[in-house]
């Protein structure tokens, strides 16, 4: 989808579909400064009739009844004035935008005036971009009888010359962070008959080659030098071999001794190994790589949008799976940490593999802020549902940061508590450590299995089990892989910019 601003000045009426924003409880005579009477006359028809009362996400379509542009005009419901907020004005332009795709629109008009009157210019662009990017995706890459979109166009009506350069700004940073999010979703759709650890790493190099970040990539052979043990016991059922991906952005060489590490977990296909998983279970299961396709398409956008902070993303990549050769539950393996961890579930992997993903980005890499993203625990969702995202932290700072950034994207977060009375729960009487740490606690005790690999560098551990999967499209969103955590970590990148 192309963007395009134009001044109300030399603007003409080439759009099919005109959508119109309307604030509940307002005045039609403050609508839009380029529909002529004809159109407002219409649409004053249609608020004085009630059909429409401008709730938020609330969307109606006049047709014209007629062959020239605009054929259209949408009314687009964003609720009270006082109760909008930034996510209110994504969910209401990615539903028009889809229902604009419904009518076989090929472009589209917004006039953005009576936006500015709550919301600053750059957050209202970036916004709109965002929503009109992210609600154009459909995951269709195998049906025979696929249609592509009829919509082309997303036009910007400005007012003022002096608004340009802040609008292309704007526009720039949400078509960024939108395909940032899309290419996520891509990655968690994709079957994992098709991405598997070897598709993932090229995928990444990939997305390093596009966006201009560093891609390393390590074999097995090179896995086993760095001792990863822990790593390698979870992969090592499959017959589709491993993968340490490792990404590099340095954008701030300034200060090259701070550098903030992500951790995405990439699980491209999780069985529960001899802990195996019901067959629903398993199902969607293609998608307990979220985490390390948030961290990828996080490293797109840190990288195009310039962020002055220097970052690293680490993936341990990897199946599991069963054979022979698989590792048991009472198994004790080793770690690259040096910690030895007693196994109870072989379904509670996740964790093994990012405690030497940690590790290495500490070690190896010289992360001094440290972030893990992960699809991690079923206890998250009973939790918090599909509505948050589970955080584990040692550091009050940087969770704050977190929040903010929340805040900016509208990927919401919960804190959970991390009393030392939950690490009581994951000691062994046999190793160092034991996977799992019973029936209570689940998310809060997966997370502190990780923490006791951060070294006490500031932590935020994100257990996205809940919020990285959909179960219908809605809004901006689309069912399936959600995308969740791209934008997110891109926000905390800029928050620690400042």
């Amino acid at each position: 989808m192309i963007f395009q601003c134009k001044s109300i000045n030399f603007y003409n009426n080439e759009a099919e579909t005109k959508l119109v924003t309307y604030f509940e409880g307002s005045s039609p005579d403050n609508l839009n400064l380029v529909l002529d009477n004809d159109m407002i006359n219409k649409i004053k028809f249609v608020l004085d009739s009630e059909d429409f009362k401008g709730k938020q996400g609330e969307v109606q379509n006049i047709n014209l009844f007629r062959t020239e542009c605009p054929k259209n005009i949408m009314l687009v419901g964003i609720g009270k004035k006082e109760d909008f907020n930034l996510d209110k004005l994504r969910k209401s332009i990615g539903k028009a935008t889809k229902e604009a795709a419904k009518l076989k629109s090929k472009s589209i008009d917004l006039n953005i005036e009576n936006l500015l009157s709550v919301m600053s210019l750059d957050e209202t662009m970036r916004t709109i971009s965002e929503a009109a990017v992210m609600s154009s995706y459909k995951f269709d890459k195998y049906k025979s009888d696929k249609k592509a979109s009829t919509l082309e166009e997303f036009n910007i009506i400005y007012t003022d010359e002096n608004q340009l350069k802040d609008i292309n700004k704007g526009i720039n940073e949400g078509s960024i962070l939108g395909q940032a999010n899309l290419l996520a979703r891509t990655l968690v759709n994709e079957p994992s008959n098709v991405l598997g650890p070897i598709e993932l790493a090229e995928q990444a190099k990939k997305a390093g080659d596009e966006s201009g970040f560093e891609v390393e990539i390590f074999d097995e052979v090179s896995i086993k030098e760095l001792n990863m043990q822990a790593f390698l016991a979870v992969a090592r059922a499959s017959v589709k071999p491993p993968r340490l991906i490792v990404m590099r952005y340095n954008g701030n060489p300034e200060k090259k001794e701070e550098i903030l590490g992500l951790v995405g977990k990439g699980l491209t296909y999780d069985s529960g190994g001899l802990s195996i998983k019901p067959t629903n279970s398993m199902v969607s299961m293609k998608s307990d790589m979220g985490g390390a396709a948030a961290v990828i398409g996080a490293m797109t956008a840190i990288t195009k949008l310039k962020a002055k902070v220097n970052v690293v993303a680490v993936v341990a990549a990897c199946e599991n799976m069963i054979d022979g050769d698989g590792y048991r539950p009472g198994d004790i393996i080793g770690s690259m940490g040096g910690k030895t961890i007693e196994v109870l579930n072989t379904d509670a992997e996740g964790r093994l593999t990012l405690a030497d993903a940690v590790h290495y980005i500490i070690e190896k890499e010289h992360a001094t802020k440290v972030v893990d993203i992960a699809t991690l625990t079923g206890a998250v969702l009973s939790a918090l549902g599909t509505t948050a995202t589970g955080v584990v932290s040692n550091n009050d700072f940087f969770y704050t940061r977190l929040e903010q950034a929340s805040k900016i994207c509208d990927e919401k977060i919960w804190r959970l508590p991390a009393f030392d009375e939950y690490k009581e729960l994951i000691k062994s009487d046999v190793a160092d450590l034991k996977n799992i740490g019973g029936p209570n606690a689940g998310s809060i005790t997966a997370g502190l299995f990780i923490g006791e690999f951060v070294k006490e560098k500031p932590w935020l551990h994100l257990d996205i089990a809940g919020t990285s999967w959909a179960d219908k499209d809605v809004d901006y969103c689309s069912k399936g892989g959600t995308g969740v955590g791209a934008r997110l970590l891109y926000h905390l990148v800029k928050q620690l910019e400042n």
